[in-house]
């Protein structure tokens, strides 16, 4: 069993980091994922745990997180009448099929592999963040055959590669269909149990080397329950923070941070 002064410190970085994710989360309305990745893989990395699979031990444990927040986030959206079940009922099939098999694509590839993916798309949802547009549309209703099954299949695939939920994608897409805002976020929350749930259940079956202490399959469990406890306590900060201020140059700051993580996990990727 590891000593207190091998935990002490880890502990200490992921009360830092579930707090910061928590707060962004209830702020900007993110997904906790597109924060968790990053900063797990800092962490983890800095302490020195992970080896040659670090980027599927950040990936695991964040989906393990989503599905908790996913839950809570699609039941209290529900109560409020926001989701659009039909939504979830054509597209879930295929978001649970695509996102088992981004996980078993996950497992199979290099940890450079994975930052690779989650620079490249973490990136491109930084500039979405920064110079998309509410007025933009591609449809006024959401898509029929084919290409809702093409929508739904890149969004669960590439989810299950970075180890986020619902929001990053599926909020954006949504909305450029004419779906309003609060009920395209809604909406997403149960995307995220959708691709969550296949992907814990793929990552806990994958053995890790030089793992961080107490995990199981690629899911750290300390992570896992202090980020759970820690966002739980400070998203409803962030939500108040964000009724009272504007959080629309906020965000534009987050998406210049997010950028500038995606370029920094790419600079690694390519040993700059």
């Amino acid at each position: 069993m590891p000593d207190l002064a091998t935990l002490l410190p880890m502990l200490a970085v992921l009360l830092v980091i579930g707090a910061f994710a928590g707060v962004v989360g209830g702020l900007l309305g993110v997904g906790g994922g597109i924060v968790l990745v990053p900063a797990f893989f800092y962490a983890f990395g800095h302490l020195g745990y992970g080896g040659g699979q670090l980027m599927q031990v950040c990936v695991a444990t964040s989906m393990a997180t989503i599905v908790i927040t996913s839950l809570r986030s699609v039941s209290a959206h529900n109560r409020k009448g926001a989701v659009d079940w039909e939504v979830l009922k054509s597209w879930g099939p295929t978001l649970v099929i695509a996102a088992a098999i981004g996980t078993f694509t996950a497992t199979r590839v290099s940890s450079t592999t994975l930052q690779a993916v989650f620079g490249v798309l973490a990136g491109l949802a930084g500039l979405w963040m920064a110079f998309g547009r509410d007025s933009w549309r591609l449809g006024d209703a959401m898509p029929g055959q084919p290409i809702r099954s093409a929508l739904a299949g890149a969004v669960g695939f590439f989810s299950a590669m970075m180890g986020i939920g619902g929001g990053t994608f599926g909020v954006p897409l949504m909305t450029l269909y004419a779906m309003p805002i609060h009920r395209a976020v809604a909406t997403a929350s149960g995307f995220g149990v959708l691709i969550a749930v296949p992907s814990v259940l793929g990552f806990l079956l994958l053995p890790v080397a030089e793992p961080p202490p107490w995990t199981i399959g690629a899911i750290n469990l300390p992570a896992f329950l202090v980020v759970i406890g820690t966002t739980l306590m400070t998203t409803p900060l962030g939500v108040r923070l964000a009724h009272a201020m504007n959080p629309k140059p906020l965000k534009r700051a987050f998406a210049v941070f997010l950028t500038l993580v995606a370029l920094n996990m790419l600079r690694k990727v390519l040993g700059w």
